[in-house]
């Protein structure tokens, strides 16, 4: 379960950040930037873990809760900026104006606990945490707020771009998804380079003994 321990082992305000949305076919790049209150409420600080560990209906309660008491700031790379910078690039710009709009609230963090192996060029020191998720709670609280941020703006894109099943699979590669992707073409929210991508693998399973 993630902990304040290494919040507790930095100098100065300490955020966390982590994002979501590298894997989609569609959709933006989404990271948010958390400084948690030095005492949460028991439920809550029990409650928050890796987001992929927490059920749905669960993350929008813990969600709703971090907006009430931490600080917060979120930040997107577009479908654009994914296919002309590459992925990792978008997700380092999302990362970039998770901070600055977190900054924005008047608190600038002296030290990010970032989320993964890579560390973004941000104007603070960066601490990378692998599986970070699972072992900070101010990265394991931007986990969740990021998700459902992203979830929710999937979820609003699905009736305007029906057939992709956005409402469900948020723009993640499932297999309804390609077929839908074959079927009805790409929408101004999908990855080109991602689809093209998807499309090569169903053309080489076909064609494969």
């Amino acid at each position: 379960m993630p902990s304040f321990r290494l919040e507790k082992a930095c100098d100065g305000v300490v955020c966390g950040i982590d994002e979501v949305g590298r894997a989609p076919l569609a959709g933006p790049v989404l990271a948010a930037a958390v400084i948690l209150p030095p005492h949460l409420p028991r439920a809550l600080r029990y409650g928050i873990d890796d987001s992929k560990r927490v059920p749905r209906a669960k993350r929008e309660e813990i969600a709703a809760r971090l907006f009430e008491i931490a600080l917060i700031g979120i930040g997107a790379a577009s479908v654009a900026e994914i296919d002309s910078r590459n992925i990792l690039r978008a997700t380092f710009l999302a990362m970039a104006r998770a901070l600055k709009a977190l900054s924005a609230l008047g608190v600038a963090p002296a030290i990010a606990l970032v989320d993964g192996n890579q560390a973004p060029p941000l104007p603070c020191e960066v601490r990378t945490v692998i599986g970070g998720d699972g072992l900070s709670l101010s990265i394991a609280a931007a986990s969740i707020v990021a998700k459902v941020t992203r979830d929710r703006l999937m979820h609003a894109l699905a009736p305007r771009y029906p057939g992709y099943g956005w409402e469900t699979n948020v723009g993640y590669p499932t297999s309804a998804h390609r077929a839908a992707v074959m079927a009805l073409g790409i929408t101004p929210h999908h990855r080109k380079l991602f689809v093209r991508f998807q499309h090569s693998l169903v053309f080489e399973s076909s064609e494969s003994p």
